[in-house]
């Protein structure tokens, strides 16, 4: 069985709450965000766990791919609770939240585990999540707590 390769384009908040819930449990290390000013770009590199094999409802071993997300059009970016210069921290994707600002901009954050948050400011909504390379197997698969 060849499995593709998952590719998602947001341009709408609803597009963008597909995006994040493919990417809940991703990790990723603070030396894969970059910021690319002049091109207007904005990217992250994750290892995202492959959520859509486990709930085919047939077993599977738990797998994560590496992926990129990518904003574009991006005005401005803000961190809270991150320190960019520990390269070897990790952060634990939870989701993304958008907000449209009275100047038609939108205020995307990226919200992690531990309160740590990055805020992406584009003039319109262009977030494409493109899955690179080969899946792996791990033997962890994320556990969340029910309230």
């Amino acid at each position: 069985m060849i499995i593709k390769n998952l590719k998602l384009i947001a341009r709408t908040e609803e597009d963008l709450r597909v995006v994040s819930a493919h990417l809940q449990d991703a990790i990723l290390n603070t030396s894969d965000v970059a910021r690319l000013k002049k091109n207007k770009i904005f990217l992250l590199q994750l290892n995202r766990f492959m959520w859509e094999d486990v709930e085919k409802g047939v077993f599977r071993n738990n797998k994560r791919i590496r992926t990129v997300l990518k904003f574009e059009n991006v005005l401005n970016v803000h961190s809270k609770n991150i320190e960019q210069n520990k390269k070897d921290m990790f952060l634990d994707f939870l989701a993304i939240e958008t907000n449209k600002m009275p100047d038609n901009n939108y205020e995307m954050k990226i919200i992690f585990a531990g309160d740590s948050i990055i805020k992406v400011i584009t003039e319109v909504i262009e977030v494409s999540l493109d899955d690179q390379g080969d899946a792996w197997e791990t033997k962890n698969k994320p556990k969340h707590q029910v309230l």
